[in-house]
C-alpha cells in the first residue's frame, strides 16, 4: 500500500521561497508533483523517478522550482523560489511504479500527466501574494 503526505505548505510574498516535502511509502520508483486551482485541471508541476534520469519540470516552474529526494527515497522534496502569485494553488504529491520503457520517447511527456499516477496525496496550500 502506497502513503503520502504532504507538508510545508504556506503564504508567501512573491519573490520568496518555499519547500513543499512528501513523505512516501510502498512500492514506488516515481514521485510527482501536481498543481491545481479552482475550476482548472489538475498540473503536473516536477517528477523524479528514482532508478536514474535527471528530474521533470513543466516549462512554467523550470528554473524556479528544484524536485529533490533523500537518500532514504523516503522524502521528497518541491524546492520552490522565485514565486509568483500564479504560482498559487494546491500543491499535491503523487506517487507509483513507472516502467519508462513502456512510454517510449513519450514519458517525459506522460510522467508530468496527473492521469498516470495512481496513488495521491491531501494536498498543501501555496499562497503567493503580490
Amino acid at each position: 500500500q502506497v502513503q503520502l503526505a504532504e507538508s510545508g505548505g504556506g503564504s508567501v510574498q512573491a519573490g520568496e521561497s518555499l519547500t513543499l516535502s512528501c513523505a512516501v511509502s510502498g512500492d514506488i520508483n516515481s514521485v510527482g508533483w501536481f498543481r491545481q486551482i479552482p475550476s482548472k485541471q489538475r498540473e503536473g508541476v516536477a517528477a523524479i523517478y528514482f532508478p536514474s534520469g535527471p528530474p521533470f519540470y513543466s516549462d512554467s516552474v523550470k528554473g524556479r522550482f528544484t524536485i529533490s529526494r533523500d537518500s532514504a527515497r523516503t522524502k521528497v522534496f518541491l524546492q520552490m523560489t522565485s514565486l509568483k502569485p500564479e504560482d498559487t494553488a494546491m500543491y499535491y504529491c503523487a506517487a507509483d511504479y513507472f516502467d519508462p520503457e513502456q512510454y517510449g520517447g513519450s514519458w517525459p511527456i506522460y510522467v508530468l500527466h496527473p492521469g498516470e499516477w495512481d496513488n495521491w496525496g491531501q494536498g498543501t496550500q501555496v499562497t503567493v501574494s503580490s
